[in-house]
């Protein structure tokens, strides 16, 4: 397995896979098969096996699957046994939503500070995290060996605050801005576009419309 290139399909899967197995540990399920999990999941049996072959399989034939085990494997694979701090740059509604989200710190995401240009939030905490102004970024981030920066600004300065970040050390971007990023390939970047989300919503929704006004006539 090693130097094996897995598919960011396969990648998008794990983290689905690490919270129902999460649920599955919280109502005391100590074991379970690969149809199991996949009709609660609604993908395939053979489509969960492919995914977990990738990193060794698991399972055992006629057992199943250790949910305990599976679910701690999984969270190595995927990072989460080691702290990651971050910083977000922007304290407007979504900054602010993200820095309120207490669940992060369980998954070892460590937010360490919060950035914004309008002087009027400096000093000002959220959930005791504190707000600090932009021009001590730089300082911040290396002193704290930030890894990973999460903007929600306007796209006209995403570009520019994101190469300030990775010059500042910064080896990951989780964007929220309305733009995608083109970073060195060294850098990590996850673009986030919530509209998108929306669309395919609307899309899904003007489809299901269209199929029950078919099914009334």
């Amino acid at each position: 397995m090693e130097g094996r290139e897995i598919s960011q399909a396969v990648i998008r899967r794990l983290p689905r896979y690490y919270r129902y197995l999460g649920e599955l540990l919280e109502n005391g399920v100590e074991r379970i098969s690969s149809n199991d999990l996949s009709k609660r999941m609604h993908v395939t049996a053979s489509q969960i096996r492919q995914d977990l072959n990738n990193f060794g399989g698991f399972g055992q034939q006629g057992y199943g699957y250790n949910v305990k085990y599976l679910y701690t494997e999984i969270g190595k694979i995927l990072g989460l046994e080691e702290d990651h701090d971050m910083v977000i740059i922007g304290a407007g509604n979504l900054g602010h939503a993200l820095a309120n989200y207490a669940a992060f710190e369980k998954r070892g995401f460590v937010l360490k500070g919060i950035f914004d240009v309008n002087p009027t939030l400096k000093g000002m905490t959220i959930r005791g995290v504190p707000i600090h102004m932009m021009d001590e970024l730089e300082d911040f981030v290396k002193k704290n060996d930030i890894e990973i920066g999460i903007l929600t600004i306007p796209k006209a300065k995403a570009i520019e605050v994101a190469n300030q970040l990775v010059s500042y050390g910064v080896k990951a971007i989780w964007n929220f801005a309305h733009t995608d990023l083109n970073l060195p390939e060294d850098v990590i970047v996850e673009n986030v576009h919530l509209s998108e989300s929306l669309m395919r919503l609307s899309y899904n929704i003007s489809r299901y419309n269209e199929e029950q006004k078919k099914a009334e006539k």
